[in-house]
């Protein structure tokens, strides 16, 4: 299972074939590109790849293309030996020991992990953190390293506290950086020791507070996937056909995807899937079914996996049939 799916962050590719798939990117040919050259531990065209695409125009699939490849553990040890003061050879060791933490933990529960697997778990997280700060030491500016620590910090517990300084330390390099959004959202939900409260008006705040048309619309709709995951059967499904709830859902629409300068790029077909799953639960149909037409069949695991863990777009496919598309 990949990292992303486990942190709420799944990016991927349409294949173009008929009927619902899960997207394995974007539509960024240099996804691709750099994964397959990490998967032949080709350097030279990952640091070409990722060093074309600058910070500022958010590098974060193309880390995680390379991070979520096996092995890179093994050869990126070397290239950093061999490249003492490179900065980019530690944020891919980083991140890649960030990915390979949670695969060591996996997804079950915490109750369901062992203290063997809780060990390697913490250990690599303490490696990817060591990395990540000499990254961040080296290039000031870079919001990556700080996106990493925020992973590293919550498997870490480092507290909210921290966690609210390294989500800060992203932002004020780069402040509609979807991904650390998404993952302070996560930290301040109520599984994660915040509050239903506290999500919902950090995502409120991000989401209005940000231009029209950019992505982070997307935190209101997962904000209320969330309070909905926690809620017992019955429960949920009441919680989310709530007047306030449509209403919340359709005004984070309106600023977001809906606006004339929202762009399709980047993570915006995650935004649309998060849409089609909060307005179906909310029962509002039309707007369900405006985002399952624009979206054409394209599936992002989050946020389907929360339905069915093993067949995302199984989920889609079902809950696109229930709509009446």
């Amino acid at each position: 299972m990949a990292l992303l799916r486990k942190l709420g962050l799944t990016l991927g590719k349409w294949t173009g074939q008929p009927g619902a798939r899960v997207q394995q990117d974007s539509g960024d040919p240099d996804v691709r590109r750099v994964r397959e050259a990490a998967e032949a531990a080709d350097w030279a065209t990952v640091r070409e790849v990722l060093e074309a695409r600058s910070e500022k125009e958010d590098r974060t699939e193309l880390l995680w293309a390379v991070a979520d490849t096996a092995g890179v553990e093994r050869w990126i040890a070397d290239v950093v030996k061999g490249e003492p003061e490179a900065p980019l050879p530690r944020l891919v060791a980083g991140i890649r020991h960030v990915s390979w933490a949670w695969e060591a933990r996996t997804g079950a529960r915490a109750k369901d992990v062992s203290r063997s697997q809780f060990e390697v778990f913490h250990a690599r997280l303490h490696t990817a953190e060591e990395w990540l700060y000499e990254v961040a030491e080296r290039e000031p500016e870079w919001v990556s390293p700080w996106y990493g620590l925020q992973m590293t910090g919550r498997g870490l517990q480092v507290g909210q506290q921290v966690a609210r300084r390294r989500f800060e330390a992203a932002v004020r390099r780069q402040p509609q950086h979807l991904g650390a959004h998404q993952q302070q959202l996560q930290q301040i939900c109520d599984k994660w020791g915040g509050s239903h409260e506290e999500m919902h008006t950090f995502a409120r705040e991000a989401a209005f507070g940000a231009p029209a048309g950019t992505l982070l619309g997307q935190l209101v709709a997962i904000g209320h996937i969330e309070q909905w995951l926690s809620l017992d059967r019955g429960a949920d499904d009441a919680y989310m056909r709530r007047p306030e709830v449509t209403l919340s859902l359709r005004e984070a629409a309106e600023h977001s995807y809906r606006h004339p300068d929202f762009v399709s790029h980047g993570a915006w077909n995650q935004v649309l899937n998060t849409f089609a799953m909060a307005f179906a639960l909310a029962g509002d149909r039309v707007s369900a079914r405006e985002c399952f037409q624009i979206t054409e069949g394209r599936v992002t695991e989050f946020p389907w996996y929360y339905i069915n863990g093993s067949d995302p777009a199984a989920a889609y496919r079902a809950t696109r049939s229930s709509i009446g598309r």
